[in-house]
């Protein structure tokens, strides 16, 4: 089945959707393909996704690198662009939310849930599927991203199988967060609206966390809220992973466990917002 059956079907009685885990994994397949070949259609989706990211790297290193100093090393551009790179990936996967956002709303204001409910597919499928397309476009930014950080001085220390798990961990939180943006994209009235919505609550979200300055920073009040930040968890175990840990973790719970509690985070994120955002689909579509 492909999107260009829906030809002729707009109109009629809704069909009933297909069932079932093969079901749905073929038709979020499809839903997946025809996104990844609107991407490619659409260069300028993918390059200033990469713009804003490789902008932070670089700004981020060359003009503060060498006026914040992170516990247990000397102020330099060296030593902060190896503390600032896991919270740069964490930053890039988790600002995907605003596209993944602005896309479903899009998809909504043309009319393609009229579309897709005129087929008997799963529900779940076009969402998962928009969720798959943008995975695809946020690990191929990581990519990128990772060597242009290679090409200013950032390193990893450990071996391959800690660095894939490091990406590993960014992925699954991107894709957690994607979820937030379908949801926020089905909520909202235009591509606009969505764009605002997905990125406004991002900012407290990234900056209270340990992605730029350490934790030991901030007020006393405010640091357990930045230990427990899922953000800060992802950011400390890919430091551990690529071996940019510098100076001692700090003595926090969730941060001596941060692998660990990255990945509850994640499927916790993950598993309330998909089925928050399929039933607000199912909803929309009837």
């Amino acid at each position: 089945m492909t999107l260009s059956d829906t030809r002729g079907a707009i109109g009629g009685a809704p069909v009933t959707p297909r069932r079932g885990v093969a079901a749905t994994a073929h038709d979020s397949w499809v839903v997946a393909k025809r996104n990844l070949r609107r991407m490619t259609r659409i260069p300028e989706i993918v390059v200033f996704g990469l713009m804003q990211p490789v902008m932070f790297v670089l700004l981020f290193s060359y003009v503060m690198g060498g006026a914040i100093a992170i516990p247990g090393a000397q102020p330099s551009h060296q030593t902060y662009i190896e503390y600032l790179m896991a919270g740069i990936f964490a930053q890039t996967v988790t600002f995907a939310v605003a596209g993944a956002s602005a896309g479903i709303a899009e998809d909504m204001t043309k009319g393609l849930v009229d579309r897709f409910r005129s087929l008997p597919m799963s529900r779940a499928a076009v969402l998962t599927g928009r969720t798959l397309a943008d995975l695809v476009q946020t690990a191929f930014i990581l990519v990128v991203l990772a060597l242009v950080a290679l090409a200013v001085g950032w390193r990893i220390h450990n071996g391959v199988l800690d660095m894939l798990a490091a990406f590993g961990l960014l992925l699954l939180l991107g894709y957690a967060f994607s979820w937030i943006g379908a949801l926020i994209g089905l909520s909202v009235r235009s591509p606009e609206a969505a764009t605002s919505a997905g990125l406004i609550w991002l900012f407290p979200l990234t900056f209270v966390s340990n992605a730029f300055v350490p934790v030991s920073s901030m007020p006393d009040w405010l640091q357990p809220v930045a230990y427990w930040n899922p953000f800060s968890a992802t950011v400390q175990a890919c430091r551990s992973l690529f071996g940019n840990q510098l100076g001692p973790v700090p003595d926090s719970w969730p941060m001596q466990h941060a692998a660990l509690v990255s990945v509850v985070w994640s499927v916790v994120i993950m598993a309330v917002f998909s089925w928050l955002a399929v039933r607000k689909y199912r909803r929309a579509a009837g």
